[in-house]
């Protein structure tokens, strides 16, 4: 233990922002699997600036619809986007599909869901390159791994919205695991809505936390290899105003390619 809290705090002080946060989350996640971060948190860790921030919040208006709901709801709106990560460096690569196997996405998974494409603006945002920049090594070290490990990430933009008539599922498929080793997801805005509560819960689904991502930043890290997680559904508060719930989720998977895909697979 005393080795690896050697190894956290020399790789932290190599991290971009303020070492101290990064490091309170470093070790925060190799203790319990997951670490819910308020806004002030990540801000002070990531280092990006007000303007920053707003142009890449402002790219969730530029998503386009999810043509892949098993549950035939219209309230999902998306881009994805996936990079090749090494070390701090985050080259994007070719747009391809998103896939998941029906043991980690009952409802959604076991096809190709082909989305539209992060928009150059959001995929280049500092903010972005400061997410990969701070949480890979650190997703690195508590791996034990060389620094210059490869990695598969996802980026994925959504916005749920609700209104008197649909309910808004940010998880559709209730409790799960995303098949990968790490996950951040990190609300971008929410607008005129009640509930969608964050839910933690070990492998055997014993709860480990419950919270509401309230504020535009704040942000839960997890180890997807040994938490689940989900979201509770979103209600309007004011049923005659837009209503909507905009988070980012990143994903890192070891290695440098997508997954392989079986040969049922569509």
């Amino acid at each position: 233990m005393a080795g690896e809290k050697s190894t956290l705090a020399g790789m932290t002080s190599m991290l971009s922002g303020s070492t101290t946060a990064a490091a309170k989350i470093a070790d925060a996640l190799g203790e319990g699997g997951f670490v819910h971060v308020p806004a002030p948190g990540v801000q002070q860790a990531l280092g990006w600036n007000e303007a920053e921030w707003a142009d890449f919040a402002a790219s969730w208006d530029e998503l386009g619809p999810d043509g892949y709901m098993a549950d035939g709801g219209r309230y999902r709106l998306r881009r994805h986007g996936t990079f090749a990560v090494r070390g701090k460096q985050a080259q994007r690569a070719a747009h391809q599909p998103h896939f998941q196997s029906r043991d980690y996405n009952p409802l959604n998974g076991g096809v190709q869901r082909w989305f539209e494409p992060m928009k150059e603006a959001a995929a280049d945002s500092p903010v972005l390159r400061a997410i990969f920049e701070t949480f890979t090594p650190i997703f690195t070290a508590l791996d034990g791994r060389d620094p210059a490990t490869s990695w598969h990430s996802e980026v994925h933009q959504f916005r749920i919205e609700t209104s008197p008539t649909e309910t808004g599922r940010p998880t559709p498929e209730g409790f799960h695991r995303d098949g990968v080793d790490w996950v951040l997801v990190m609300l971008i805005d929410r607008r005129n809505v009640e509930q969608g509560e964050t839910e933690i819960a070990d492998l055997h689904g014993a709860p480990l936390g419950r919270f509401t991502l309230g504020v535009p930043g704040e942000a839960v890290l997890l180890d997807d290899r040994r938490i689940m997680h989900g979201v509770t559904p979103i209600r309007p508060i004011a049923g005659d105003q837009m209503a909507y719930r905009d988070a980012l989720v990143v994903t890192w998977r070891l290695g440098d390619e997508a997954m392989a895909l079986p040969e049922d697979a569509v």
